[in-house]
């Protein structure tokens, strides 16, 4: 049996095809960990959501910022752009059994204390426990009242954690830090608007806050720039720009192996005269 981690999906189904019989997948056996974002941007977001949701519990997903925001757009409160590619999902049949299924899945996986999945990463100063802690807050909401979650989870503020904020503006920051992060700025506070490499040197990679000497290795996407390469021992990157034309990864936990296939290429225009 193995656990494969997959970088960010984005809707490239064949691409994810190509890596699982790279891989040598085996849904009877192995089990699939995916950081988030299956769906916008590429060409086939309907048929990567059918085909995950079929897998069963041989896969394991937590949400990204673009799943996100097809849930609240489901509710009225979605920001869905035509580059996103997301009308055949929207116009499908099964689209809303296919949306209550993505309700269902959590923002953070974490079997034991040897790796933690999450999409964006853990803001700093939180630890496992209360990380989990705050996810299945946000995961009870989705599932309760996901009307009323999608309409305040919007927006930049607060950029720290407090606990004499109110309940939704704590579960605001839980989501931005757990879905959107990349930086932070000197002090802690979250920085959402820079989707740049790690070389700037006035912001912070989330990252550097997670402690060294922490059993538990975080295992991320989301920051397509940092192209799979993270210094840090105990954080893992896994997007590498699939959507992009790089490349689709997937990291075996039993292995430590990296794998990857060619990303999703855009077919040129055809102009007739």
């Amino acid at each position: 049996m193995a656990s494969y981690v997959l970088g960010d999906i984005q809707g490239c189904y064949d691409q994810l095809q190509h890596l699982l019989a790279e891989l040598k997948f085996d849904e009877k056996q192995d089990q699939l960990w995916f950081c988030g974002d299956l769906v916008a941007r590429g060409p086939k977001s309907l048929e990567t959501l059918r085909f995950v949701r079929s897998l069963g519990s041989a896969a394991i997903t937590v949400l990204g910022n673009h799943d996100l925001n097809l849930i609240a757009s489901h509710y009225g409160h979605g920001h869905i752009k035509p580059a996103d590619q997301l009308e055949p999902l929207l116009q499908a049949a099964d689209f809303p059994e296919l949306i209550h299924w993505l309700q269902q899945q959590p923002l953070i996986h974490s079997p034991d204390e040897d790796y933690l999945l999450v999409h964006a990463g853990i803001p700093p100063g939180w630890s496992r426990t209360f990380a989990m802690q705050q996810a299945e807050k946000v995961a009870s909401w989705l599932q309760q009242d996901p009307a009323s979650l999608t309409a305040f989870m919007y927006g930049n503020e607060p950029s720290h954690w407090s606990p004499t904020d109110s309940p939704s503006d704590q579960l605001r920051f839980t989501i931005n830090a757990l879905t959107r992060m990349r930086f932070c700025l000197p002090d802690g506070s979250l920085e959402l608007k820079e989707k740049s490499g790690p070389d700037n040197s006035s912001l912070v990679p989330w990252y550097h806050f997670w402690p060294q000497q922490q059993n538990t290795t975080i295992l991320f996407g989301h920051w397509a720039a940092l192209n799979g390469k993270c210094p840090h021992s105990k954080a893992i990157a896994l997007d590498t720009g699939c959507v992009w034309g790089n490349l689709l990864s997937a990291y075996c936990i039993q292995t430590k192996q990296r794998y990857s296939v060619q990303g999703y290429q855009k077919k040129s225009a055809i102009i007739r005269p």
